[in-house]
């Protein structure tokens, strides 16, 4: 059994640690304007749902000025908001409402890169002597022209472009319209912490970094070592993607990583009460979580993409807990189950029609484990994976990678509000992306008292509750081909919590150990104990209490 981290007896935790982060995907969550692309009022008007929900803090995608290349993630000026999505005083506005209504703010800052159209980029491309020459990573052809090295885009293709105008090929790890910077320039460094400050000044509660592994690279460009074909799924890029066929041992997570991230913490440090949770796409990304939250000077937590892929069995569940307990020290990690990069949730785990038993379980497995939750909106609905036709795509990954691949536009279509509304509410418009007529059924309007929504509340609500949840210690029981359960402990005050899940479709008989007995408070999980046995119908669940000492 694997002991986690545990907190000084008496000493409050902070709110990242005890707390649950919902993410909000800007462009499709509420149109204020009547343009079919959600927006900063949009997302005011709607924080009384988040609110209600009972989580503690929102992460905002990015809102900042683009070409929208890469739908924001491709950034022209890290300081202003696009006017697609409103104002400055919108953000403003935003921030205060949802300080009154008691939730934190953070904001998406995508560092790594930025789009080709920011001033920096257009100046570096001008001039191989100019102040902004090497802020961006330039290396020449080789001998017969051809690029560099062998490293790949995540989005499919050479990680290099040719520029004309410099003569020099520039490295993109996404899109050709999205180069890297150069940050073994300390220049480049001091200007990204001071856009950073700008945003801390306004106000927001912490940062989501993205691709928070991505920010050094090899200076001697020496190339990637071959994998062949993955003979594993990696849930973090596509099989049918070539990028997996490397290991990343040169184009990201490089040591100097950490000094970076140093600097960033230090900046956040200085504003008492934020956090950052990062983004690790990485081949070990347990491992990577661990390194990056350990010791209280890098991230305060980080999620990587082991359970935002299609696996949920009991077997690989345990295996990445058990890796990552192992190593974690006094790290901290996040769990998302969905996010806007993933198919959504019910779909990867329950196929075309999943089992509301299956969307229950994966909310009290996500609520009972060590670390952050962060719930990505519409996972509290129950929405599937919206099928889109090859014409409707929207997203650059899908459009290199069709048909095998379909991209992210499935788990990126607007927020069902009310299906008695045109667009369920989301537009007066003809939305960017179009609305999944199964998700009329899902509306928030259209949930019962019964539903998915509401277990969610009351998950939440019963989660504050739980000492052990909030700040306890983490210990996985011995292996089972159906069953995952682990302990949950606090010491101050005392909770000891087991939980069961039966990660499978068949019922299961389960012996648990002799000194739990039910938590009567819990959310109900379908178990039931008779005879000393804890009897789970598919997907069900079980959550009990060490017996008081008599």
């Amino acid at each position: 059994m694997n002991p986690s981290p545990t907190r000084p007896s008496g000493a409050q935790p902070p709110w990242w640690r005890v707390g649950t982060i919902y993410e909000i995907y800007l462009r499709s969550f509420q149109d204020s304007t009547g343009d079919g692309v959600g927006d900063l009022p949009g997302v005011l008007s709607r924080l009384d749902h988040v609110a209600r929900l009972g989580v503690d803090a929102i992460w905002l995608t990015p809102f900042f000025r683009s070409p929208m290349k890469d739908f924001g993630y491709d950034v022209s000026d890290y300081r202003d908001v696009d006017p697609l999505f409103g104002t400055l005083d919108d953000f403003r506005r935003l921030v205060a409402h949802a300080h009154e209504l008691g939730l934190k703010v953070m904001i998406d800052q995508v560092l790594s890169h930025t789009s080709d159209r920011h001033p920096w980029f257009r100046e570096s491309c001008g001039s191989a002597n100019g102040p902004k020459a090497d802020w961006y990573v330039w290396a020449d052809p080789q001998g017969d022209g051809s690029v560099p090295n062998n490293w790949l885009s995540v989005f499919g293709g050479s990680a290099w472009e040719w520029s004309s105008r410099r003569q020099k090929y520039y490295l993109h790890n996404f899109l050709a319209s999205q180069p890297d910077l150069n940050f073994h320039n300390p220049e480049v460094q001091q200007a990204l912490l001071d856009d950073v400050r700008f945003w801390l000044d306004q106000g927001v509660d912490g940062l989501r970094l993205d691709t928070a592994n991505f920010y050094f690279h090899d200076p001697l460009l020496r190339p990637n070592p071959a994998r062949g074909w993955p003979v594993e799924s990696d849930p973090a890029v596509t099989a049918v993607n070539p990028y997996a066929w490397q290991r990343h041992v040169y184009d990201k997570s490089r040591p100097e990583n950490l000094q970076f991230l140093r600097r960033l913490r230090a900046l956040l440090d200085a504003y008492p009460g934020t956090a950052m949770v990062g983004e690790i796409g990485d081949d070990d990304g347990p491992g990577r979580m661990a390194e990056y939250t350990q010791g209280g000077d890098k991230l305060h937590m980080a999620y990587g993409f082991d359970l935002l892929g299609p696996r949920h069995d009991a077997p690989y569940l345990r295996d990445v807990f058990d890796r990552l307990l192992r190593i974690l020290g006094d790290g901290w990690p996040c769990w998302s189950l969905s996010n806007h990069d993933v198919p959504r949730l019910a779909t990867r785990w329950g196929g075309n029609e999943p089992d509301p038993r299956l969307l229950h379980q994966a909310v009290l497995l996500q609520m009972t484990l060590l670390g952050t939750p962060c719930v990505y909106q519409g996972d509290e609905l129950g929405l599937e994976e919206a099928e889109l036709t090859e014409a409707e795509l929207r997203d650059p990954y899908g459009v290199a990678m069709w048909p095998v691949f379909k991209g992210r536009d499935g788990c990126r279509t607007p927020m069902p509000w009310d299906a008695e509304r045109p667009c369920a509410g989301f537009t007066e418009a003809t939305p960017w992306l179009p609305l999944e007529p199964r998700h009329n059924a899902h509306a928030v309007a259209q949930q019962g008292a019964g539903g998915l929504l509401q277990f969610y509340r009351d998950v939440l609500a019963w989660r504050r509750r739980q000492p052990a949840l909030q700040a306890g210690t983490m210990q996985l029981l011995p292996p089972h081909d159906q069953l995952l359960a682990y302990t949950r402990e606090s010491s101050d005050p005392a909770q000891r919590m087991l939980c069961a899940f039966n990660c499978s479709a068949q019922p299961l008989q389960w012996n648990p150990p002799e000194e739990f007995e039910p938590l009567l408070d819990a959310p109900p999980g379908g178990a039931e104990l008779v005879d000393g046995s804890v009897h789970l119908p598919p997907w069900g669940a079980w959550l009990a209490q060490a017996r008081a000492e008599r």
